[in-house]
């Protein structure tokens, strides 16, 4: 048998993070991989694309690890560790990963495949006194903004409730205004108490 018809057959022919079950293929764990089904995984194109970084990840995409993180597969682990590491702007992404055990092994295995000093790790959203930002957050705008494309002007002093963090670029967070979700410099805010 193949790498690829054992992880077929142990995912049940369904992406081992997601479960979705279009264009599924093998994706070596990182950073060595034997090429065995013990350190692969079974991985849709979104997900594929996200965790080797060809991808902006989409946060709500990774919603999912709350079912696949529960898997006793060590690779499935190994990846939903990583990517709930990625996710450290997100609150429910550190929920999901204090829950998360794993053995010694594990996870070692696990942070041996995140760069520690790594742009994921220097991605850290202030606002423009230097407070961090977290998602969920409420920030006022601390000058006019003109809205390109909404034809509007998000007015100085503006409360934006509940922050979306931008998880590649420290210096951009998505927020509403007048009920349009708008990408907001973080420069041009500060954190409200």
């Amino acid at each position: 048998m193949t790498t690829e018809t054992d992880l077929f057959a142990r995912s049940g022919s369904a992406c081992e993070l997601c479960a979705a079950t279009a264009d599924l293929a093998v994706y070596d764990v990182p950073p060595s991989s034997d090429g065995s089904a013990d350190q692969c995984v079974l991985l849709c194109p979104t997900c594929r694309d996200q965790a080797d970084g060809t991808a902006a990840m989409a946060s709500d995409h990774w919603r999912c690890l709350a079912d696949s993180m529960w898997t006793p597969v060590p690779a499935v682990q190994v990846m939903a560790w990583r990517m709930l590491t990625r996710l450290d702007g997100e609150a429910w992404a550190v929920d999901l990963r204090d829950q998360l055990y794993l053995d010694e092994e594990t996870l070692a295995w696990a942070q041996s495949g995140v760069d520690q000093g790594g742009a994921d790790a220097a991605v850290a959203h202030r606002d423009c006194h230097g407070a961090p930002l977290a998602a969920g957050d409420t920030v006022t705008l601390i000058k006019d903004l003109n809205v390109k494309g909404a034809g509007f002007t998000a007015k100085r002093g503006t409360a934006v409730r509940g922050i979306s963090l931008v998880p590649d670029n420290a210096g951009q967070i998505e927020g509403r205004v007048n009920g349009q979700l708008i990408v907001i410099l973080t420069e041009f805010v500060k954190k409200s108490a």
